[in-house]
């Protein structure tokens, strides 16, 4: 039968087997002789006697019976009744013409898939997203503000490329897998579906592919790491101060990963008594391979009238050897270097010291980059071995030098070594105190005789990582620069840095 307008795509279309007429207003709606029951009588065309009658008004339907208004005649002819079905319920849409914005807030579970991302982007809920990371790295960016409840985003390796290039996932504000750290895909074809439950978890995990269950993992990067330990104080009468340990290493390092760092203190001069060594500095933490680099070794202690012996201490960097009294002639040895031994070296011996009947002279600290120097005849002091250079914070530094050792007058005073080494005092013709090791480089002290000799100086450790991957968490107030695409913290005390 024709329609006025577009004719109804759904519904069952039912003719009604032939209805004799009585009287009775009450009749049976059959099918091939089986009952049909219609949803309601707005659902059936009826004629009588060439008439369409008004549904309601002029019958009702109930179950499998239909009821007109007044009881019929014989006479009366019902000419068919057509039932139409559920016509004007909702039937399926058309392919592809329902939109994520047509949708009520808070569904879920419905995923629309993108074009291939080559580049940095930030996802959108209910989309997914095939990654190809040939060309390099990508960061996603998950959506800011609270996500609803169930809100999902697929993302997949496409290329087979997150092995080598990941496929980091930056939460942006929200929580990722219970915490606010970076995660990434790394594994070749692997795929991940993002949930977000709520504040306290964020996104998290709901399925991976390919590579195992725990389809994201921490993002990593490298760190430089250069570790110096403090520097060893100048001997009374004796030795320059070893420098400070002195140790480099590279490391790769997740997320969140707390880095405790401890900055050694250079030891202790005292007039007419024993110095002491420098203090241990280190680098540790989760993961990490700790760094120590271990203090620098006194310098040895002549104490006037006389002592039988007066060796330099062992330690990163060993202590120049004392100058020996009048009653000992044999030389007084340095103290070792690279103890304990670390490869590569954290340092070099100091020089032997020696006397001779009124004239003492002290062996020059070992540094860094070399051994102090021996004295010679009692009349000349051992210089400082010098430090090492490193282009950790940008431009190339010298630190760690050892320590001069003394020498009675008249003669020539050991002189510190490049990298923060002091230099050795004198009693005449003038008195001066040894010279302290300089601060923040692990130089040792130098040595001096009627005056306080150098303290030694105290240590360093230094942080060089991406700027793109600094978190910017520290402890202990490191000085913080930036040279090209890195950022440095340089440690003067003892702190810590979360990655």
């Amino acid at each position: 039968m024709p329609y006025i307008g577009k004719q109804p795509l759904t519904g069952a279309y039912q003719l009604c087997d032939t209805i004799t007429t009585s009287a009775t207003a009450t009749y049976n709606l059959l099918v091939g002789g089986s009952a049909v029951i219609p949803g309601s009588a707005q659902n059936c065309i009826v004629s009588l006697n060439g008439v369409i009658q008004a549904p309601v008004n002029a019958f009702t339907v109930s179950g499998s019976q239909i009821t007109f208004a007044s009881a019929l005649t014989s006479t009366d002819v019902i000419d068919f009744i057509l039932i139409l079905g559920n016509v004007f319920d909702i039937g399926k849409p058309t392919n592809g013409t329902v939109t994520p914005s047509s949708l009520a807030g808070g569904t879920t579970g419905l995923i629309s898939f993108q074009s291939v991302k080559t580049g940095n982007f930030t996802a959108v809920a209910g989309e997914g997203y095939f990654v190809n990371t040939t060309s390099g790295a990508i960061t996603v960016t998950l959506p800011s503000g609270t996500p609803v409840a169930g809100s999902q985003i697929i993302i997949i390796d496409y290329a087979g490329t997150a092995d080598t290039n990941a496929i980091t996932i930056n939460p942006n504000g929200n929580k990722l897998e219970g915490a606010t750290d970076n995660l990434k895909i790394s594994g070749e074809r692997e795929g991940v579906t993002l949930t977000y439950v709520d504040s306290t978890q964020g996104w998290i995990c709901t399925s991976g592919i390919n590579e195992g269950t725990d389809a994201l993992s921490p993002t990593s990067y490298s760190i430089d790491f250069l570790v110096i330990a403090g520097g060893g104080a100048g001997g009374d009468t004796g030795g320059g101060g070893g420098a400070g340990g002195y140790r480099t290493s590279t490391q790769t390092v997740n997320t969140g990963t707390v880095i405790t760092v401890t900055v050694g203190d250079g030891g202790t001069a005292s007039e007419g008594s024993a110095s002491t060594s420098g203090s241990n500095s280190s680098i540790s933490g989760s993961g990490l391979t700790t760094i120590t680099s271990a203090g620098g070794g006194f310098g040895g202690n002549a104490l006037y009238p006389a002592t039988p012996s007066s060796p330099g201490g062992n330690g990163g960097s060993g202590g120049g050897g004392g100058g020996q009294g009048e009653t000992s002639p044999n030389p007084n040895p340095g103290g070792s270097g690279n103890t304990p031994s670390t490869t590569p070296s954290q340092g070099n011996g100091g020089g032997t010291g020696q006397g001779v009947p009124s004239l003492r002279s002290g062996g020059g600290g070992g540094g860094a980059g070399a051994a102090g120097s021996n004295s010679s005849g009692g009349t000349v002091g051992g210089n400082g071995g010098n430090g090492t250079a490193s282009s950790i914070t940008g431009s190339s530094v010298t630190r760690a030098g050892g320590g001069g050792g003394y020498n009675q007058q008249p003669g020539t005073n050991g002189a510190g070594g490049t990298g923060g080494g002091g230099n050795s005092g004198q009693d005449a013709p003038s008195t001066t105190p040894g010279t302290a090791g300089t601060a923040n480089t692990g130089g040792g002290g130098g040595g001096a005789s009627a005056v306080v000799s150098g303290n030694g100086g105290k240590g360093v450790v230094i942080l060089s990582m991406p700027t793109a991957n600094y978190s910017g968490t520290t402890t202990g107030s490191p000085t913080v620069t930036t040279s090209g695409s890195n950022t440095i913290l340089q440690f003067n005390g003892t702190g810590s840095y979360t990655t």
